[in-house]
């Protein structure tokens, strides 16, 4: 069904949505965030845990089996890695999102992180975000790319709304969502975080998320500074590439359960042992950023460390190493929960591990301020958006008098993993399927352009061992250039090119002494069905052919697909997508 608003212009019909969008958005982000902490609240109320808090063994895996069981038997539907299902969205199908997923991840997520399960909530209120833009749009009967930019608003107003951040949320989709946006896009995405922010300020207050107390900026700090930022560099790098092994190894195990229960036990030990990877573990950011100590006496096995002086960096250390693994055998296990919050959590870890070691080396630098910018280190490495990185730390923490060491970080930051990284945690397996969408314009047309919508059947076919009268009698009824020529099973074997074989198809004498076999030529090479456009648009450079045959898997014929034709379809698709209007 289809929402009439026939009389409103196309224009101002798109920014009314993007402002409903965004309130939406804010309020989704606000429940989710009340949601999470009533799960909690609930959970641990009154709780006696004695010496050690053995509840981090059974909670998490607890979670993550109610979640487990809600996709499987309720939702039916995988719905983990928010961003990526986005990005596939716009890239794959259309920028449609299923209407379940408007509430389906925030449930799944406040039940996982609720839990305990060590994973973030910004992934989960994104998705809805898109969602919800999606689904409005199809609803009002835009068009895909109006579709689309409403999907970028919905993410852009959750991200806001969750972090109270509006600018963040508009560089957000900038990097990472969308790959294509022109000046006159910017005004919905404005309204969208703006109206999502005064929603989230409404709910939860003006308070920055992460309030801290910070040292004014030294210049003579700047050398430790890009300490950070290569460490956080090479952090990123082991971020993604530990998260992307352990999901192909963990991803093996075929039954769901199996894998819920290893996943589950490797959950409750870890957290059990270092306690900050509890949940979000944003209570202990607070801390950190507010040059607090963390109170682990009683709360872990190891809390002796904590008596060493190079204990406690130590201690850290681990706890930035291990929370990889907690976060992948969280998802991995059944729950539903993004790498967002992890990112920032371990960037901070990275940040005080680094400060602290730097201070027992016998220098002084301030340890709060580089828990911060070790947050937008990783942050820029790991999603490769240091411009979301830079001002989302800053709105979070009101922290724009460090303005400077967080540009300087999370540039080298960034500059590093570009060494070794092309793509983000987000991208790297939707570049790996040839689906990825990215500001290169002509890597985006060739993306959204699809091969079923280019083949043509209209050539005639023969068989390969028919006389060369039944070829004459082909063309006679067509205007094709080609003939493509099959054996029995219908599988492509060649092409008689009329061109070329004018003069013997004009001398009657050849009509029943000659077979179609004397006269095909070979294919200069075959396009498969399902292949991606920019490689097929490589084989046509490569062959230098004007027309290239279309089969399956087993080769069996399916028609041809023209450069012409596909060259008109690529200028079509990029008047599109650089349309303005």
């Amino acid at each position: 069904m289809k929402l009439s608003l026939k009389h409103i212009p196309e224009r101002s019909k798109l920014l009314l949505l993007s402002l409903l969008v965004g309130v939406l958005s804010g309020c989704a982000a606000s429940l989710l965030v009340w949601s999470i902490q009533a799960v909690k609240h609930l959970l641990l109320q009154g709780l006696n845990a004695g010496e050690y808090e053995w509840q981090y063994l059974v909670l998490p895996g607890v979670g993550m089996l109610v979640s487990l069981l809600l996709v499987r038997y309720l939702l039916r539907d995988n719905i983990g890695h928010g961003v990526t299902k986005a990005l596939l969205a716009v890239s794959r199908n259309d920028s449609k999102i299923k209407p379940h997923n408007v509430w389906s991840s925030m449930l799944t997520s406040s039940i996982t992180i609720g839990f305990g399960g060590s994973v973030g909530a910004e992934a989960p209120i994104v998705y809805t975000g898109a969602a919800i833009g999606s689904n409005l749009g199809r609803v009002c009967g835009l068009s895909y790319r109006n579709i689309t930019l409403l999907l970028g608003c919905g993410a852009a107003g959750a991200v806001a709304g969750i972090f109270k951040a509006p600018l963040a949320g508009v560089l957000f989709t900038l990097e990472i969502l969308l790959f294509n946006v022109s000046m006159k896009s910017l005004l919905p995405l404005l309204l969208s975080t703006i109206s999502a922010t005064v929603v989230s300020y409404a709910f939860r207050g003006q308070t920055p998320v992460f309030a801290c107390t910070l040292t004014p900026f030294s210049m003579g700090n700047i050398p430790f500074y890009i300490v950070l930022g290569i460490l956080g560099g090479l952090g990123s790098l082991y971020f993604m590439r530990t998260t992307l092994f352990l999901e192909d190894k963990i991803g093996k195990l075929s039954n769901p359960y199996l894998r819920w229960g290893l996943c589950a036990v490797a959950l409750g030990l870890l957290i059990f042992l270092f306690p900050p990877l509890y949940g979000e573990g944003y209570d202990s950011l607070g801390a950190l950023l507010n040059g607090q100590e963390l109170d682990l006496e009683g709360r872990s096995l190891l809390d002796f460390l904590l008596d060493w002086k190079w204990g406690v960096p130590v201690f850290f250390a681990l706890v930035f190493f291990l929370k990889v693994l907690a976060m992948t055998v969280t998802n991995a296990g059944g729950g539903v929960g993004g790498t967002f919050g992890p990112t920032l959590f371990a960037g901070a870890i990275l940040g005080f591990v680094i400060a602290r070691c730097i201070n027992l080396l016998g220098f002084s630098v301030p340890e709060q301020n580089f828990v911060l910018v070790g947050m937008a280190a990783l942050m820029a490495g790991v999603m490769q958006a240091p411009m979301t990185a830079i001002f989302l730390i800053a709105e979070i923490s009101g922290g724009y008098e460090l303005l400077i060491p967080l540009i300087l970080t999370a540039t080298v930051a960034f500059g590093t993993v570009r060494i070794f990284e092309k793509y983000s945690i987000y991208t790297k397996r939707i570049a790996q399927s040839g689906d990825l969408l990215t500001h290169d314009s002509d890597q985006a047309v060739l993306t959204l352009m699809h091969l079923d919508d280019l083949i043509r059947d209209k050539y005639p076919r023969v068989q390969i061992d028919a006389p060369l009268r039944e070829v004459v009698d082909a063309i006679a009824d067509s205007d094709a250039a080609v003939i493509a020529v099959l054996d029995a099973q219908g599988r492509f074997q060649g092409m008689v090119d009329i061109t070329s074989a004018r003069r013997v198809l004009l001398d009657p004498s050849k009509y029943d002494s000659y077979k179609v076999y004397n006269i095909m030529e070979s294919a200069p090479d075959y396009v498969y069905a399902g292949e991606k456009m920019e490689s097929v648009m490589q084989k046509f450079e490569r062959t230098g052919a004007w027309r290239l045959p279309v089969v399956d898997e087993d080769r069996r014929y399916l028609g041809f697909i023209s450069k012409s034709r596909l060259l008109m379809a690529y200028r079509a698709e990029l008047k599109e997508i650089a349309s303005e209007d």
